[in-house]
């Protein structure tokens, strides 16, 4: 990987602030990383499977059942699990995102997403760590996880999902 020297000068006031000039630079460094990013094996691994899940004439079919059975389960969700038909739509839901998932070319795309997801992440938590131990990256995992989130957190209050 090649380097790029960042030019540093110091702030007119003498505060510590980043000059312009060196925002110009950090700049530079940040698209030459995101290049070096998006030319990765796993960019075009993903990029492979977005189009192949993109052309995929079941893949397309099931989408389209699936989006008109999430909005079905949304009109279920605005009066709660109490809803008549709450528990049929949300099995349906289940029943075609697992039927989506046994396609070879999904499955493909979901590892090929979560191995970009965890280089993104890496690469965030090296810079953060090079400028501060404290300094805390977020990351996608379990985002659907905790009280509010929609998921379940398993704190008993029966709101969580």
């Amino acid at each position: 990987m090649p380097t790029t020297t960042m030019i540093q000068t110091e702030h007119p006031y003498g505060d510590g602030g980043v000059s312009s000039l060196d925002m110009a630079s950090l700049l530079l460094c940040a698209y030459e990383l995101g290049d070096w990013i998006n030319e990765s094996a796993e960019v075009a691994e993903y990029l492979y499977w977005k189009e192949a899940v993109n052309e995929d004439g079941q893949v397309k079919q099931l989408t389209k059942q699936f989006d008109k059975a999430k909005e079905l389960f949304s009109e279920c969700q605005r009066f709660g699990r109490f809803h008549p038909d709450y528990n049929s739509a949300k099995d349906k839901v289940k029943a075609i995102e697992r039927e989506l998932d046994q396609i070879d070319a999904v499955r493909q795309f979901k590892l090929a997403e979560q191995a970009v997801d965890t280089m993104l992440f890496d690469v965030s938590r090296t810079i953060a760590e090079s400028v501060s131990d404290t300094i805390k990256v977020p990351s996608n995992e379990g985002k659907a996880a905790g009280c509010g989130s929609g998921g379940s957190c398993g704190c008993g209050s029966g709101g969580c999902g």
